[in-house]
């Protein structure tokens, strides 16, 4: 059986959460989990660039994770829906990776402006955006959605090991950082 791509159901402005009944595509918790979708595209553009193995790794875990995390923040847990959540155990392994990766990395001791090579730049640029995700599942939390605590860890670390990442990506690529400057 094929999944058909449009439905025409969200035509009014309206979509389904799981098991939970329709809300307004503008709800807290569409923006959330739709700006993890957005998170999880960032990392594929950052796949698609000359990456190391290590991190083509990490980017790939990554996403998994993510398709689990938009599915928790889609399925509140008052829903008739169940489905995988993110656990403490994903929290585990984003710190197991930042401390690996740090290791290969010399001790940051200035702030660095985001850039370098190209898939370091990407990285940054997808930390800001998982910064972006994190504030919106915060907002959904606040405006009285369920979110669970794993979720707001889970993006809170994540953006550290995006950060961690762009510079180990860089490092691999012969990149240097570049030193901000106050003026």
């Amino acid at each position: 059986m094929n999944m058909k791509i449009y439905t025409k159901k969200g035509d009014t402005g309206e979509t389904s959460l799981f098991g939970a009944g329709r809300v307004s595509k503008t709800s807290p918790r569409i923006q959330a989990y739709g700006t993890v979708d957005e998170l999880n595209t960032c990392i594929g553009l950052v796949r698609a660039h000359e990456l190391s193995e290590a991190g083509d790794q990490i980017c790939h875990g990554i996403q998994n994770d993510l398709f689990t995390l938009g599915a928790d923040l889609a399925t509140p847990t008052s829903g008739k829906a169940s489905v995988r959540r993110i656990q403490e155990e994903h929290i585990s392994e984003i710190e197991k990776a930042i401390d690996k990766l740090e290791n290969e990395l010399d001790p940051l001791k200035y702030f660095i402006l985001p850039g370098g090579c190209k898939a370091g730049a990407l990285l940054h640029f997808s930390r800001t955006v998982c910064r972006r995700a994190e504030r919106a599942t915060i907002s959904c939390k606040e405006k009285g959605d369920e979110v669970s605590a794993e979720v707001l860890m889970y993006l809170n670390r994540l953006s550290d090991l995006l950060f961690v990442l762009a510079r180990y990506e860089n490092k691999q690529a012969g990149v240097t950082e570049t030193k901000w400057k106050a003026e």
